[in-house]
C-alpha cells in the first residue's frame, strides 16, 4: 500500500502552495521536477528555477532540479529572484521556469509557480493537472527513473538585465524628484527596489529617494506577513509615509509580484485606479508608436467601472473577465491586449510576456505622478469617482442557500450576469450600483464587492448584500 502523499490537496487552481515538512518535502518536490518536464517535453531544453527567500526555497530548488535533470531537462538555478523576475527568464530565453514562493503566505508554507517557455502560465486545465498527476506517480513507484541523458545544471543571474528591460520600458530619468517610502515586507522586493528604482545593478541614479522598510530578506517576515491586501500589513508604510513627508508609498508581497500604492496622507490608493492610469499610458504609448486599428485592455468583472470608462475615453476596447492570473493571460493572448489589471493589485503586460509585473505598474505610476502638477491623492481621486465596499468575505455553511436568498431579493431589481459568480447591476436616484458576489473555490466563503455612484447607495446595497449573504 502506498503511503504516497495525495498531490491534489495543495496543487491549486494555478499553482502548487502547500506547508514545509508535511505537504511539502524534498521527494514531492523532486518529483514534480520531473512530472514538469515530461509534461511541457522539456527534454534535452533549458528549464529556468528560481527561489524567494523562504529557508526552505534552496533545498527545494536542489530537489526539484533533481528530478527536472533525471528526466533530461537542463536545469539553470536562476536563485533568489522575484516571480516576475522568473517570467522576465523566462521569456527572454524563450524557456519554461518554476518558481520557488508561496507568495504572501506566511512562513510554514512554500510552493511552486510553473510557466511554460515565453512566461506562460500553468493551470489545472492546462498543464498542471498532467503535472501532477506525473509526479504522483513516481512517489507512488518510489523513483524517479533516469533518462539515458540526463541534464545539466548552471547558474545565472538576470537580475541586472531584467532591471535594465524594465527601465527601458518606462523612462523615470526626468520625473520631478520624489521622495518613496518602500516596504518590501522583508521579502524579494528588497532586492528588486533597489537594482530597479536604485543603482544596485550598474543603472544610473533616478531623481526618486528610497525610503527602505524591512528590504532584509527574511522568510520568517519578523515585521510583519508580506501580504498587503491585509489593512494590518499597511500600518508601519502609512505611518513611515506620513514620518518623512514622503510623495508615495508602496508595498510589495513576499515574491514582489503584486505592489500596492499609498498616498502622502497614508491612504490607500485602490488597485482600480491604478490599473486605469497604467490602462490610460499604456494605450498613449501604443497610438505614440504607431498602433492602428482596436486597442485592447482587460479588467476582471470587480475593477471599479472607473476601468472601463477610462479605457474607452482613451480610444481603447475594454475587456472584461473572470477573476484569476491564469484566464487573464489566456485573454491577453487570446485578445492581442496590451494590458490587463485586477482588483487584487495585479498588473499584466503585453511588453512583458502577458505576465504580472508589479514593480512595472509602479513604475507607470511614478511616471504618471512625476509629470503631474499636485499630490497623489488628488490624481488617485481623479481615477476613484466611485465608492466601493472592497472584497468582504463570509464565512457561510449553505453558499447555495445563500446565493438563492441574494437571487430572488433582487428579481426584477437589475440585471443579472453569471460571467463569475453573480453579478447584479441596477440605477439609483443617484445613479448606478452593482455588486458581485463569488463563492471561493477552496473554502465555505462568499465574497462581496459592491460598488455605487454614490457612498450612501453602495452602502446600501453592500449591508443588504451582507444581510442576505449571513441570512
Amino acid at each position: 500500500m502506498s503511503s504516497a502523499p495525495d498531490l491534489s490537496q495543495f496543487i491549486k487552481a494555478y499553482d502548487v502552495r502547500g506547508l514545509v515538512g508535511s505537504q511539502l518535502t524534498d521527494e514531492v518536490v523532486e518529483a514534480l521536477g520531473a512530472g514538469f518536464v515530461d509534461e511541457i517535453g522539456a527534454a534535452g531544453l533549458e528549464v529556468m528555477v528560481g527561489h524567494d527567500m523562504r529557508d526552505s526555497s534552496p533545498g527545494f530548488v536542489a530537489a526539484f532540479a533533481r528530478g527536472a535533470q533525471a528526466r533530461g531537462a537542463h536545469v539553470v538555478n536562476l536563485g533568489l529572484c522575484s516571480t516576475d523576475e522568473s517570467y522576465f527568464a523566462s521569456g527572454r530565453f524563450e524557456a519554461p521556469a518554476a518558481m520557488f514562493t508561496a507568495s504572501h503566505n506566511p512562513a510554514a508554507y512554500n510552493g511552486i509557480k510553473f510557466s511554460r517557455a515565453g512566461a506562460q502560465g500553468i493551470s489545472l486545465a492546462t498543464g498542471l493537472a498532467g503535472i501532477r498527476d506525473r509526479a504522483q506517480a513516481y512517489l507512488e513507484a518510489g523513483v524517479v527513473p533516469a533518462v539515458a541523458a540526463p541534464g545539466g545544471y548552471s547558474d545565472r543571474d538576470v537580475l541586472a538585465d531584467y532591471a535594465a528591460y524594465l527601465r527601458s520600458l518606462v523612462d523615470l530619468s526626468a520625473v520631478r524628484p520624489l521622495r518613496v517610502v518602500v516596504d518590501a515586507g522583508n521579502g524579494m522586493g528588497g532586492m528588486t527596489v533597489p537594482a530597479v528604482l536604485g543603482t544596485a545593478a550598474g543603472l544610473a541614479p533616478l531623481p526618486l529617494t528610497i525610503v527602505p522598510l524591512y528590504f532584509e530578506l527574511d522568510g520568517a517576515f519578523p515585521n510583519h506577513e508580506a501580504n498587503p491586501l491585509e489593512p494590518a500589513n499597511l500600518v508601519d508604510l502609512q505611518a513611515a509615509v506620513l514620518e518623512h513627508r514622503a510623495d508615495l508609498g508602496l508595498a510589495f508581497d513576499g515574491d514582489a509580484d503584486r505592489c500596492f500604492v499609498i498616498d502622502e496622507l497614508g491612504q490607500p490608493v485602490t488597485p482600480s485606479a491604478v490599473a486605469a492610469i497604467v490602462a490610460k499610458r499604456e494605450i498613449e504609448r501604443a497610438r505614440a508608436n504607431g498602433a492602428i486599428g482596436d486597442i485592447h485592455v482587460i479588467h476582471n468583472l470587480i475593477t471599479s467601472r472607473s476601468v472601463p470608462e477610462t479605457i474607452e475615453a482613451a480610444g481603447g476596447i475594454p475587456v472584461r473577465t473572470q477573476v484569476g492570473h491564469s484566464l487573464i493571460k489566456d485573454r491577453m493572448r487570446e485578445t492581442g491586449a496590451i494590458f490587463g489589471g485586477e482588483h487584487s493589485a495585479h498588473y499584466y503586460f503585453r511588453d512583458f510576456w502577458g505576465a504580472d509585473n508589479g514593480m512595472l505598474a509602479a513604475m507607470h505610476l511614478i511616471s504618471q505622478f512625476g509629470e503631474y502638477d499636485g499630490p497623489l491623492s488628488r490624481l488617485a481621486a481623479e481615477f476613484t469617482p466611485y465608492s466601493s465596499s472592497g472584497e468582504l468575505n463570509s464565512t457561510v455553511t449553505d453558499v447555495p442557500a445563500a446565493y438563492t436568498r441574494i437571487v430572488e431579493a433582487f428579481a426584477g431589481r437589475g440585471e443579472f450576469d453569471e460571467l463569475d459568480g453573480l453579478t447584479v447591476s441596477g440605477a439609483a436616484d443617484d445613479g448606478f450600483w452593482w455588486f458581485n458576489v463569488r463563492p471561493s473555490n477552496t473554502e465555505p466563503l462568499l465574497r462581496l464587492n459592491a460598488e455605487a455612484a454614490t457612498p450612501a447607495t453602495m452602502a446600501l446595497v453592500r449591508d443588504e448584500v451582507l444581510a442576505l449573504i449571513r441570512g
